[in-house]
C-alpha cells in the first residue's frame, strides 16, 4: 500500500519517527537535500575545481586546493545516490582539469588558421574525459560509504586510485595530480617515501577528515589535523637538510638556450640563425671549461642520417667537450626522436630513441595496427610520427657518471624513471617547451622534474628550448635557472647524489597495495548490513 506524501513513519529499527518527503532529494544520512541546492550542486563541483586547480604551477597555492577538495567533498556528501555523486565527481574534475590544463590549446595555435579552431574541442575532450575517471570514483565512493568517517576514507582512497589509473591506463597521463600542488613547499619532500600517489592519498585525507569530524564531534578535528601538521612540519625540516658535498669538485655541465619560437623553429629563414646560437654558446669561452654541454630535444634541425656537417660544426664548437643534442634519426621507414652523445673526438657514441611517446601529438595510437588491414596514413612503421625505442636505459658520460635520459613527455611518468635497469648518477632531461607556450605548462612541466629528484633522490639536469632550463638537487631545488623567453648558456656544478629513497625501492606499488588493502577494508563493511539491509553508518 503506497503511503502518502508527508506522512510520519516509524524507523523499525531505532524507533524514531521521520517525516516522508518522496519528492525531495535525499543525502545519505537521510536528511533532504535542499531543492536549490540540488540544482547548484554541480556548478558548485566546477567552481570548486577550478578553485582547486589553483595548487598547480605557477600559482601554487596548495591552500587553495585544500578548500576546493573540502567543499568538492561536502558536495559529495550531500548527494543521495551513486549516480550523483559521479555527475558531482565528474563536474569537480571538470572544472579541475579546464583551469589546470588550459595550455594544451597553445600546440593548436603554433598554425593558428590551420588547427586553431580546434584548440577548444581539444580542452573540453581532454577535460571532461579525464572527467570520467573522478567520476568513477565518486560513483564508488558513494556506493561503499555513507557520510561521517567511513565516507571520507571512501572518498579519498577511490579518488586516489583513480588517480593512480588515469598515471597508467592508455599510456597514462600523471600531469597536474593531486599530490602536484606540493611542489615548491616542504611536504613534497615526502615522496622521497610516498611518491606522488602517496601525496594525492594524504592531501585528499587532509581535506575530509576534518569535515567529517567537524560533523561528529567538532572537539575532535585539532587531533585530526595534528598528525597532517606534523607531516607538513616533517616535509619542511627535510627540505632544510644540508646535503653533504662529495669530496671531489663537482663536474660542470653547460646548459644552452636557444629560445626557438615553435612557429620559427624549423622556418627555413630561422633553423640556421637557432644552430648558430647554439655555436656559439657552444664556443663560448669560461674557466674552468665545462664537462659537458647539454643542447635541447630536435635542437639540431636535421635528419641523423644526413647530419655529418652539422656534427661536425658542433665538435668544433665543443672544442674537446662531449655534448648531447636532441635531433631526429631514422632506420628503415620509422622515424626517431633521440637523444644523441657526442664523444670528445666529434665522434656519436651513445644514441637514446625516446620509448614514451605522445599519444596523438607524436603518433596514432593503433596506427600500425590499422596498417594490417590497409590503412596506412597513420602507421609509424610507414613513416608516419614517431616510432618509439626500445625502453629505458642509462647512458655512461665518463667521470659524470651513469645519466638517466629522459625527452620531454617522458619525466612525467614516475615508473619510467623507476624502470632503469640500475641506479642512475643523475637524471638528464631534453625538452622542448615551447609547444606548451608562455604561461602554466613550461611551469608545470617543470615542477615535475623537481619531483622526480625528489622522489629518487637524485639530481635532474633539464635543457629546455625556450625555458625553463635549470639544475635540481636531490631535494627539488634549483640551483641555478636560465627563465622561459631567455636565449643564452648557463654552467653550473652537477649537485650529489643522496642515498636511494624508500620510493625509489619501490615506485608506486607500495601506494597502490595500500590503496587496495583501504579498499578492501572498505568493501568489508559495505558488506556488512545491519538487519534492515540499509548500509552501515559510520
Amino acid at each position: 500500500m503506497g503511503v502518502r506524501r508527508g506522512a510520519v513513519l516509524r524507523n523499525t529499527v531505532t524507533g524514531s519517527c521521520v517525516r516522508n518527503n518522496s519528492r525531495a532529494p535525499r543525502v545519505a544520512d537521510g536528511s533532504p537535500l535542499p531543492g536549490r541546492f540540488a540544482r547548484r550542486a554541480n556548478p558548485g563541483a566546477v567552481l570548486a575545481g577550478m578553485l582547486a586547480a589553483l595548487g598547480q604551477a605557477p600559482v601554487s597555492l596548495p591552500w587553495a586546493t585544500l578548500a576546493g577538495l573540502v567543499i568538492a567533498f561536502v558536495l559529495f556528501v550531500r548527494t543521495d545516490a551513486p549516480r550523483a555523486a559521479a555527475w558531482v565527481g565528474w563536474a569537480f574534475s571538470a572544472g579541475y582539469f579546464a583551469a589546470s590544463l588550459f595550455w594544451i590549446v597553445e600546440p593548436f595555435f603554433v598554425d593558428p588558421l590551420r588547427h586553431g579552431w580546434m584548440a577548444p574541442f581539444a580542452l573540453a575532450a581532454m577535460a571532461g574525459g579525464l572527467g570520467l575517471f573522478w567520476a568513477a570514483a565518486g560513483w564508488l565512493a558513494r556506493w561503499l560509504a555513507g557520510s561521517g568517517w567511513s565516507g571520507a576514507l571512501a572518498w579519498a582512497v577511490c579518488l586516489a586510485l583513480a588517480e593512480l589509473a588515469r598515471s597508467y591506463v592508455l599510456t597514462g597521463f600523471p600531469w597536474a595530480l593531486i599530490g602536484h600542488v606540493w611542489i615548491d613547499w616542504g611536504p613534497m619532500q615526502l615522496a622521497a617515501w610516498v611518491g606522488p600517489h602517496g601525496l594525492t592519498l594524504l592531501t585528499l585525507l587532509a581535506a575530509a577528515l576534518p569535515v567529517a569530524a567537524w560533523g561528529k564531534r567538532r572537539a575532535l578535528v585539532p587531533l585530526v589535523v595534528a598528525p597532517f601538521v606534523a607531516l607538513y612540519a616533517f616535509g619542511v625540516w627535510q627540505a632544510d637538510r644540508f646535503i653533504p658535498e662529495p669530496g671531489q669538485i663537482r663536474p660542470v655541465l653547460r646548459l644552452v638556450q636557444p629560445n626557438a619560437p615553435q612557429h620559427l623553429k624549423w622556418h627555413p629563414d630561422h633553423a640556421l640563425t637557432f644552430f648558430e646560437r647554439m655555436e656559439s654558446y657552444t664556443a663560448a669561452a669560461s674557466t674552468p671549461r665545462p664537462n659537458l654541454i647539454i643542447w635541447p630535444e630536435t635542437s639540431v634541425p636535421t635528419i641523423l642520417n644526413h647530419a655529418e656537417s652539422a656534427l661536425d660544426r658542433i665538435a668544433a664548437a665543443a672544442d674537446g667537450v662531449p655534448v648531447v643534442f636532441g635531433i631526429q634519426r631514422l632506420e628503415g621507414a620509422r622515424f626517431h626522436n633521440s637523444l644523441i652523445v657526442l664523444d670528445r673526438a666529434g665522434e656519436v657514441a651513445e644514441i637514446y630513441d625516446k620509448h614514451h611517446l605522445v599519444p596523438f601529438g607524436e603518433y596514432v595510437p593503433a596506427g600500425d595496427l590499422a596498417a594490417r588491414v590497409g590503412i596506412t596514413a597513420f602507421a609509424a612503421q610507414q613513416g608516419y610520427g614517431y616510432s618509439p625505442g626500445s625502453g629505458t636505459r642509462l647512458i655512461d658520460l665518463g667521470r659524470l657518471g651513469l645519466a638517466l635520459p629522459l625527452i620531454c613527455y617522458e619525466a612525467i611518468f614516475p615508473q619510467d624513471v623507476a624502470a632503469a635497469p640500475e641506479r642512475p648518477d643523475w637524471l638528464m632531461q631534453i625538452t622542448n617547451d615551447a609547444w606548451f607556450g608562455q604561461v602554466a605548462g613550461p611551469y608545470q612541466h617543470l615542477a615535475q622534474a623537481r619531483l622526480r629528484a625528489v622522489e629518487q633522490g637524485l639530481p635532474m639536469v633539464r635543457v629546455a628550448n625556450t625555458g625553463v632550463s635549470a639544475v635540481i638537487d636531490a631535494r627539488g631545488a634549483i640551483e641555478a635557472q636560465l627563465g622561459l623567453g631567455e636565449a643564452g648558456y648557463l654552467d653550473e656544478g652537477l649537485p650529489p647524489a643522496l642515498p636511494p629513497t624508500l620510493y625509489a625501492r619501490t615506485g608506486d606499488r607500495g601506494a597502490a597495495i595500500v590503496l587496495l588493502l583501504l579498499l578492501l577494508g572498505l568493501l568489508s563493511l559495505r558488506w556488512r548490513k545491519p538487519i534492515d539491509g540499509s548500509l552501515p553508518r559510520a
